[in-house]
């Protein structure tokens, strides 16, 4: 993994669109580039004209590589301490603090840290990677002021198929281990069920299991996606999947790269959630995230007949 150094210029940032997702009002951005590889990510889509491209010319859609600011802790204490309105700060919003080309420069610690230094700051974690499990010495200071969550995709038993899709980030089941020591350690943990993929994690005896984990570690929110089909990922993952010989599961990424596979996918998707968590948990802590743009006319009312638990997006 070739990483590239860039200076961003804010530390700590209002975010409207995580505010909307209840996840955040404030958030870091510790890279422009993810290091983890997430086949399925569209943060590219998102940031494909940012000037760090074209300064290391290199393509925002190509893999391989990682861009990231080894100076962002220090801004986020800049700004820790000097900004009047404070909240809940999600660390991060664009990549991972615990992903390799942040590890390096020890991002995540580093940035906690900084934020908790200073009162009435409070911090939402989400990663993918084990090894953020060095830093919990900083987390159990600091319980009552932090969120703790990593995100997990599947269950474990499609590890084979995660490590096709998410090729740099930790096992599955690495990431549900974590999350029980958390609890067992008394942090205040959530969920992050996201994305659910068709034929991967979409199923209900799939989303039963990643629920019930989610109640035994303590999640006192569970979050949950459709995958989003901005950019190239759905391709991606398809061909990926073709080439390393899961045929079924490549063709149930194709079934939903047209809007009524994906409305169809979505709606079956919200039911079958909000039947584990109605069953498992309390429905109260379902945060299902929906953008509604590629919903069908057929879909868009049969959700909003039962919508417990979703949180509508978008501009609309």
């Amino acid at each position: 993994m070739k990483t590239y150094k860039y200076a961003l210029k804010t530390g700590i940032g209002r975010t409207i669109e995580f505010e909307r997702k209840g996840l955040s009002q404030f958030g870091i951005t510790c890279g422009i580039k993810c290091g983890n590889g997430c086949l399925y990510c569209y943060m590219s889509s998102l940031l494909r004209m940012h000037p760090a491209f074209g300064k290391i010319k290199k393509n925002p859609f190509e893999s391989g590589y990682a861009i990231v600011d080894p100076d962002m802790p220090n801004r986020v204490a800049h700004d820790a301490c000097r900004k009047h309105c404070r909240g809940m700060v999600q660390l991060c919003t664009f990549g991972d603090a615990w992903a390799q080309e942040a590890v390096q420069y020890d991002i995540g610690r580093r940035c906690l840290e900084a934020i908790l230094s200073q009162p009435d700051w409070t911090v939402r974690i989400l990663t993918k990677n084990a090894i953020v499990t060095k830093d919990f010495d900083v987390i159990e200071r600091y319980t009552d002021r932090i969120l703790f969550g990593m995100s997990i995709t599947s269950t474990p038993d499609k590890a084979n198929l995660t490590s096709i899709i998410e090729p740099n980030a930790s096992s599955v089941s690495e990431r549900i281990t974590v999350m029980n020591e958390a609890n067992e350690r008394g942090f205040r943990t959530y969920a992050m069920l996201c994305p659910l993929l068709p034929g991967i994690a979409d199923s209900p005896e799939q989303i039963e299991q990643l629920v019930e984990s989610a109640v035994e570690y303590g999640a006192q929110e569970i979050f949950a996606e459709p995958v989003n089909t901005r950019g190239p990922g759905l391709r991606v993952i398809q061909e990926a999947l073709t080439d390393n010989g899961y045929k079924d599961e490549a063709a149930a990424i194709k079934s939903i790269r047209n809007q009524e596979g994906w409305s169809r996918y979505a709606a079956e998707l919200i039911s079958n959630v909000q039947r584990s968590v109605r069953k498992l948990s309390d429905i109260s802590r379902l945060r299902f995230l929906l953008y509604p743009s590629r919903l069908t006319e057929e879909d868009t009312p049969r959700i909003k007949q039962d919508d417990a638990g979703v949180i509508w997006l978008g501009k609309s």
